[in-house]
């Protein structure tokens, strides 16, 4: 089993759906970086020996940003925007959706499940 950036990639899957595990890096993404360290990505992640895996392992750490170090820079950004008070800042803050969604009907994912208020129905 390998272990790239932090994370066990699955046993017996393809290496392009197996470095989709690594939080930071999907399809396309994988597909390059196979293409760099040029390994067949038709090939499964338990017949990789160990200097394909060092290969992949050195491409991810010099040119991606990956994992914790990906984690930290999305919620530093986040921060930042609430901190300043923007618009998208405040409905980061507020729990509400920040990319222009309607939220007077829908949106229950983002705000949570309803709250009954009391006399509500109508007699």
């Amino acid at each position: 089993m390998a272990r790239i950036a932090g994370v066990d990639l699955p046993r017996n899957k393809r290496m392009d759906i197996a470095l989709t595990y690594i939080y930071g890096i999907g399809r396309t993404m994988a597909l390059q970086i196979l293409d760099a360290t040029n390994v067949d990505w038709k090939t499964n992640s338990d017949n990789l020996n160990a200097d394909e895996v060092n290969l992949i392992r050195t491409e991810i750490e010099n040119n991606y940003k990956v994992e914790g170090d990906l984690r930290r820079e999305i919620t530093t950004n986040i921060k930042r925007l609430m901190d300043i008070g923007c618009y998208r800042g405040l409905r980061h803050r507020r729990g509400l959706p920040v990319r222009g969604q309607k939220s007077k009907t829908n949106a229950r994912t983002r705000k949570g499940p309803r709250r009954s208020v009391m006399g509500r129905k109508k007699k």
